[in-house]
């Protein structure tokens, strides 16, 4: 019977280790903070222009730096701001908004924007909880898969005191050995 359970046991962290194993590098983020690593899965076929500017804004290392200016208890974490205000943004023109039917929940990334829905341009925000009264307003572009432990621990504030930054964030396809990275 030990046996048996021994099994199942191995085969069950056979199966939870598989996900990383089989994902698309092309469509994994890394972000790195201050407490740990961050993995998220891009969502190219809820938000395909989205996804697409946050993966070009990565390559370029225009997030690599930024505090998270907004971060509200028991909602989310907003970053993206160059000048760390909450007002700026890329160069690059604003998105159209693509919204879909997936929910705002923990984890969930979505493009901040202004009260106009096609005014997304580099700013996004990482949701701690269920955040339901978004669903339908804003566009869903990615989900943490890994880390949602070290998300909890960015700093609080509007803005925090102390802000916490990205580190680094790279698409992990652009990692000689993702894997290992």
């Amino acid at each position: 019977m030990r046996l048996k359970a021994f099994f199942l046991a191995l085969a069950g962290m056979a199966i939870l280790s598989l996900p990383a194993q089989a994902r698309d590098l092309e469509n994994t983020l890394y972000l790195d903070l201050k407490d740990g690593r961050v993995v998220i899965e891009l969502l190219p076929d809820a938000a395909p222009k989205h996804v697409e500017r946050i993966k070009k804004l990565t390559r370029e290392g225009f997030y690599d730096g930024i505090i998270f200016h907004r971060v509200i208890e028991g909602f989310m974490a907003q970053t993206g701001d160059p000048t760390g205000t909450g007002m700026g943004g890329s160069d690059y023109p604003d998105l159209r908004a693509e919204f879909s039917r997936i929910p705002f929940e923990r984890g969930t990334l979505g493009m901040a924007r202004s009260q106009h829905p096609d005014s997304a341009n580099s700013q996004f925000f990482i949701c701690f909880d269920s955040a339901s009264f978004l669903n339908g307003q804003y566009t869903v572009w990615g989900q943490v898969v890994e880390g949602m432990e070290h998300v909890d621990k960015i700093a609080r504030g509007e803005p925090p005191a102390n802000p916490d930054k990205i580190v680094r964030m790279v698409v992990a396809a652009d990692v000689a050995d993702a894997a290992n990275y």
